[in-house]
């Protein structure tokens, strides 16, 4: 199998998210990693690009000049992976699509909506694929979900309930994934609602197939000294008369990564949680409660291990990477999250924010 040449911004030593994206990109062996420019640091860069076993003119000091040489090589990159903070996600998209770059890029999509309808149309103009790493859409029965509304399988959808409630930030936390999501330079105007709220509403949309229409929502600060929102308590009406509610909230003490969507029909509801991704509850109405497992052959969307075996995030984040490779690939289209998804979520964390402030139902787009 022909592998896709994985270029990466970001994601150099103390950071998160960015050996999180590697991890995913090399599971299914579909991109192998070439080149990046991982930190500021000319030590950190270094270091990164040692320890990830490349070439050292493979590694370059800034994005800029990863995007300028990789052009010019006969051997160039096919992909670029942004994990940046949000404030970079605009610039580095924009220049890596222009310079003929396919990019893969960690949400939200930009810093704010103005600079995601300027990307949309990047996108449009220069017909290269973008995708956004939306990782609990990677999940197999989350996907399933998805695929049993659209069936009809509930009947007429009436409520959608989607909570993603966490403490880390319970207290006055200062580390360097603190600190940049309670900075607005880099994290934009929204805080818990930006970093996890946007994950709740595009799994909402994801997997009911309905759009939000209009919302109202309250934002709060409740850890003193900070100047952007840590917890979130939203109500949401979707496009096909379904009212929803949203919950985020970063500071349950005692919460880890409690991400859960129920949607109800007229015929039964459905419960899926991250912290147990394996499983998928379907409350019946008029008959008994039927649990779905993965990795089993009644389940359309196949693990990688047989049943009992649990998958999780990091297989969630390598579906993304493969099926985005296979769409780099063929030219066919995919599951993976792509602009229009990136311009709904920026519109949501400006719109809930914008109600918030007014204390007002407001529409979304």
């Amino acid at each position: 199998m022909t592998k896709l040449k994985l270029g990466m911004i970001g994601g150099g030593p103390g950071a998160f998210i960015g050996p999180v994206h590697l991890m995913a990109a090399r599971l299914d062996d579909r991109l192998a990693l070439t080149a990046g420019a991982f930190s500021r640091d000319a030590g950190k860069n270094r270091q990164a690009g040692e320890g990830y076993g490349l070439a050292p003119d493979r590694v370059y000091p800034s994005w800029q000049a990863l995007l300028s040489e990789e052009a010019r090589r006969p051997d160039r990159i096919d992909v670029l992976s942004i994990v940046t903070p949000n404030d970079t996600h605009f610039p580095i998209a924009k220049a890596a699509l222009e310079a003929g770059f396919h990019v893969l890029c960690d949400k939200p999509a930009t810093l704010n909506l103005e600079e995601a309808l300027r990307l949309r149309d990047v996108v449009r103009a220069t017909g290269k694929h973008y995708a956004l790493t939306y990782t609990y859409s990677g999940y197999p029965l989350v996907r399933e979900a998805r695929k049993l509304i659209a069936e009809g399988r509930l009947g007429q959808i009436r409520k959608i309930v989607v909570e993603y409630s966490q403490g880390w930030l319970s207290q006055d936390v200062h580390s360097k994934q603190a600190d940049w999501r309670a900075d607005p330079r880099q994290s934009g105007l929204g805080g818990c609602i930006a970093d996890i709220g946007v994950h709740a509403f595009h799994l909402s949309e994801f997997v009911s197939g309905a759009q939000v229409e209009s919302l109202s929502a309250d934002l709060g600060i409740v850890v003193s000294g900070r100047t952007l929102d840590d917890d979130c308590n939203v109500l949401l009406r979707y496009n096909n008369g379904t009212r929803g509610v949203l919950v985020a909230s970063q500071i349950a003490a005692g919460d880890r990564n409690g991400l859960r969507l129920r949607v109800y029909g007229e015929k039964g509801g459905l419960d899926w949680s991250q912290e147990t991704p394996n499983t998928l509850t379907l409350n019946w109405h008029d008959a008994p409660t039927q649990i779905l497992h993965a990795g089993t052959p009644y389940v359309s969307y196949g693990a990688r291990v047989p049943a009992g075996h649990p998958e999780g995030y990091l297989e969630a984040f390598a579906t993304l990477y493969s099926d985005f490779a296979h769409q780099v690939m063929t030219g066919e289209a995919s599951l993976v999250p792509g602009i229009e998804d990136g311009v709904r979520g920026m519109a949501f964390i400006e719109t809930a924010i914008t109600s918030s402030r007014n204390k007002s139902w407001e529409t979304l787009l």
